[in-house]
């Protein structure tokens, strides 16, 4: 304290010493417990000071730009929210001898305008961390920021164009099955599109041994374009094997003149046993084409849409809900 040794006349002038040589002032072997790299900013002169008040607090500031380890559970990206810690203690003094505490208001104070690339910031609150060693109790203070993920980056750049190319994977659906080369290749080019893209999005994250949200979308999306490129080959089957049966049925025709009345009937039998289906209106609108691989085409162009919007349908309604919790 120096408030005695200040003239009346000056107290009021006189509210606090500033030093620019910490060394002159005991200080505490302060450390950040997380920290992984850090540097002090010495541009144009070191950036520090020391103030000694008059009553005999002494406030210490410092800046320091730090890298800090924040462990990372992705089972949800990037639909995730992220708590990261930030930890500050005492290397060597006991909480014998040093006590950290937080101001009783606003102890963490974030400047406005402060914004990260791909997370914003929802909150941030002070704690106390204490550790216990074999050596004594040591004093931490505990900062933690709740960071939450931009996903209107990531519904830009993986969701809709990965979205997109399966939609596209479809289009064979509609082409004729004669034009091999064309079916082929759109079937083949939109498998490698999408196995690229799934490499890529892999490689800009760190290697985990669970699956994430965005693992799961990528691998039903090449699964489907997968199928798209498999449906044509049961397609390719079907038509060959129509070919023959048609080839088949036109070498068994005999003329009319050597029918007999038995099989008169059973080709009789056989119409109404057709028209006994019509009251299925799916096997109707199938009846309306006569091969068997444009009824697969046919079939397709439904069954496909209607299994990935179900899948859409139960991705979103379960990561979002988890992104509520």
């Amino acid at each position: 304290q120096f408030s005695h040794k200040v003239s009346p006349s000056m107290k009021d002038k006189i509210k606090y010493l500033t030093i620019t040589e910490p060394g002159k002032v005991w200080m505490p072997d302060t450390f950040f417990r997380n920290e992984r790299r850090g540097r002090m900013h010495n541009v144009l002169v070191p950036n520090l000071y020391v103030r000694i008040f008059a009553d005999g607090m002494v406030l210490f500031s410092i800046r320091v730009s730090l890298t800090l380890s924040c462990p990372m559970n992705l089972k949800l990206y990037p639909l995730d929210r992220q708590t990261c810690p930030m930890q500050i203690a005492s290397y060597g003094w006991a909480t014998d001898d040093l006590v950290y505490m937080w101001k009783s208001q606003d102890p963490v104070q974030i400047g406005k305008g402060i914004s990260l690339p791909r997370f914003v910031i929802e909150k941030y609150s002070s704690d106390y961390c204490n550790v216990k060693t074999s050596t004594g109790e040591y004093s931490c203070l505990l900062m933690e920021l709740t960071l939450k993920r931009e996903f209107s980056y990531y519904m830009l750049t993986i969701y809709v164009p990965t979205c997109m190319l399966v939609i596209v994977s479809w289009f064979s659906f509609w082409i004729d099955p004669k034009a091999v080369p064309a079916r082929v290749a759109l079937g083949v080019t939109t498998l490698l599109t999408m196995s690229t893209k799934t490499a890529s999005i892999s490689n800009s994250l760190p290697p985990v041994a669970y699956t994430k949200a965005v693992d799961l979308w990528t691998g039903v999306c090449i699964f489907f374009v997968f199928f798209a490129l498999l449906e044509y080959t049961a397609v390719n089957a079907a038509a060959r094997s129509d070919a023959k049966r048609l080839i088949a049925a036109k070498n068994k025709k005999s003329p009319a003149k050597d029918k007999t009345d038995h099989e008169d009937d059973s080709v009789y039998c056989e119409i109404n046993l057709l028209a006994s289906r019509k009251n299925n209106i799916c096997m109707q609108w199938l009846a309306r084409f006569p091969s068997r691989a444009k009824k697969i085409d046919v079939i397709s162009r439904v069954l496909f849409p209607i299994v990935f919007a179900s899948f859409n349908l139960m991705y979103w309604c379960y990561y979002l809900t988890k992104e509520d919790e």
